[in-house]
């Protein structure tokens, strides 16, 4: 069984240019990247449709790929945040967190 991706670039510039033509220079630089990352997704929402930090969102039923669990513990390091405060910037459970880092060992 074949699962294919779905294409976000493609998805979020049909939304720019039908509904927010004023905010496509914000996600120019996101847009131009060769392939999209989970991390590249949300920031798109954010900036999109205006999701603010402290807006509570149900990520109960979020996904996110290796990749982007990756670059979510290599942030904690370059900012040398404690797993709350990383947990509070990217609206994740501590006990996420932890399992991710006790998983990929790091």
């Amino acid at each position: 069984m074949n699962k294919s991706k779905p294409n976000y670039k493609r998805i979020y510039s049909e939304i720019l240019q039908e509904k927010h033509p004023e905010k496509i220079e914000k996600c120019e630089r996101i847009l131009n990247k060769a392939e999209l990352t989970s991390i590249d997704v949300i920031r798109l929402n954010k900036i999109i449709f205006n999701i603010q930090e402290d807006t509570k969102v149900n990520r109960r039923h979020s996904f996110y790929d290796k990749n982007a669990v990756f670059e979510i513990l290599k942030y904690q390091k370059k900012n040398q945040c404690t797993n709350t405060a990383l947990s509070k910037h990217f609206h994740l459970s501590r006990n996420t967190i932890t399992k991710w880092k006790r998983l990929f060992s790091i």
